[in-house]
């Protein structure tokens, strides 16, 4: 339950090895925190952010076992964690970039982008989105992207999962009115991870830390939807209205 001070006691993130997240769980007061659950598959990975944050003194930290591809196992999973306490924040933080020249070659890539961004997220939503409402209080984080605001060619696979996934958002946030719980859509530019090593820096590149920051802000505000960095919002909002011609001579 949100404490007196109006902090999560509890978060759940499914994608437990996400910079992102891991960030946000940093940037919140960590004597709050009472129980973090890192979901993901079996791996080092997410062995050492789990033991990244144990040395925080975050309590309660554990790891589960979670697949955004086997959507069969999502419901047993999430209700588990649920049923143990209540949960304040869930941070839906999994997905892939996958290569677009590649998964147009290739389209079974392309359907594997999709299912773990899209399908899986629309899985694991839907029974979040239940126990929230059940509980009648928290908020499901989804991690989005500016990259489904408009298509791009370099990256339209990419893209095209995360406009369905921020439609998919905006509706279960729609859906979840007058119940005590909601959802924050979060629509970071290009962020410095693993994921982006590869890539050149696109214009308002941020650190993991810098969208945490704005991510723990919106939550204490109760915000529907960010932009990270913030200013974003307004370069997106001219680049949605710009001709076809236009657009596609820009920078890919």
């Amino acid at each position: 339950m949100i404490d007196a001070l109006g902090e999560p006691q509890t978060v759940l993130v499914l994608g437990g090895t996400s910079e992102i997240a891991l960030a946000t769980i940093k940037q919140m007061p960590r004597q709050r925190l009472r129980r973090v659950l890192l979901a993901g598959r079996p791996s080092p990975a997410l062995d050492i952010a789990v033991s990244q944050l144990q040395a925080l003194n975050i309590a309660g930290v554990e790891s589960i076992e979670f697949d955004a591809k086997n959507t069969d196992s999502h419901g047993a999973i999430i209700d588990a964690a649920f049923d143990v306490s209540d949960i304040d924040v869930v941070i839906l933080a999994f997905g892939v970039l996958g290569d677009q020249l590649s998964a147009e070659a290739d389209p079974s890539q392309a359907v594997e982008i999709a299912t773990v961004n899209y399908t899986g997220a629309v899985s694991a939503g839907l029974h979040v989105a239940r126990r929230l409402k059940n509980q009648g209080h928290g908020t499901l984080v989804v991690l989005s992207s500016v990259a489904g605001d408009r298509a791009r060619r370099s990256n339209f696979v990419y893209g095209s999962t995360k406009a369905g996934l921020d439609a998919f958002a905006q509706g279960l946030d729609a859906a979840l009115a007058g119940t005590g719980a909601h959802v924050l859509i979060v629509r970071p530019g290009m962020v410095r991870t693993k994921m982006t090593t590869h890539l050149p820096e696109a214009p308002m590149t941020t650190d993991p830390e810098d969208v945490a920051k704005v991510i723990v802000t919106a939550l204490r505000k109760g915000k529907s939807t960010v932009y990270a960095p913030g200013p974003l919002r307004f370069v997106m909002a001219g680049l949605k209205v710009l001709p076809k011609q236009v657009f596609r001579k820009l920078p890919s």
